[in-house]
């Protein structure tokens, strides 16, 4: 059982590792995601928490997407500003040391650094169903 958690654990991390794509013509400038945690809760059967860092340079920007339906998602920007939009809520700016969260099933409609002269870093921790596999899918354009 173990054996099957890492290998499911390490399969998210290496799809989160790479780079996010580059769009439009922010071409270039998008996040760099960067594993940090992976672990089953003991005593949530079924659900795991996954930490990765975003790192965005000045002026980079996430493409609208979505979380796992089962992502419960906690951000802290450790460095810098982030500008956020998930649906049904108006645009935030959260600085460094400030948190913000999203539900389970929410559309993020923007997301990126704040500033275009300098960067910012975000940590996300999301407690999610162990199985999900995608922990992000871009909206189709």
């Amino acid at each position: 059982m173990k054996m099957r958690y890492l290998l499911q654990a390490s399969a998210v991390c290496a799809a989160l590792a790479s780079p996010a794509a580059a769009h439009g013509p922010d071409e270039g400038k998008g996040e760099i995601v960067t594993p940090n945690f992976a672990q089953q809760i003991p005593n949530i059967p079924g659900k795991s928490l996954i930490a990765v860092i975003v790192d965005y340079p000045p002026g980079a920007k996430s493409p609208p997407h979505r979380h796992a339906a089962s992502a419960f998602i906690y951000g802290f920007v450790v460095s810098g500003s982030v500008r956020t939009h998930v649906d049904g809520e108006g645009v935030k700016i959260v600085k460094a040391g400030e948190s913000f969260y999203e539900a389970p099933g929410s559309h993020h409609l923007e997301g990126g650094n704040a500033s275009e002269s300098e960067p910012a870093k975000l940590l996300a921790v999301f407690v999610v169903d162990t199985d999900d596999k995608e922990l992000t899918t871009p909206d189709k354009e």
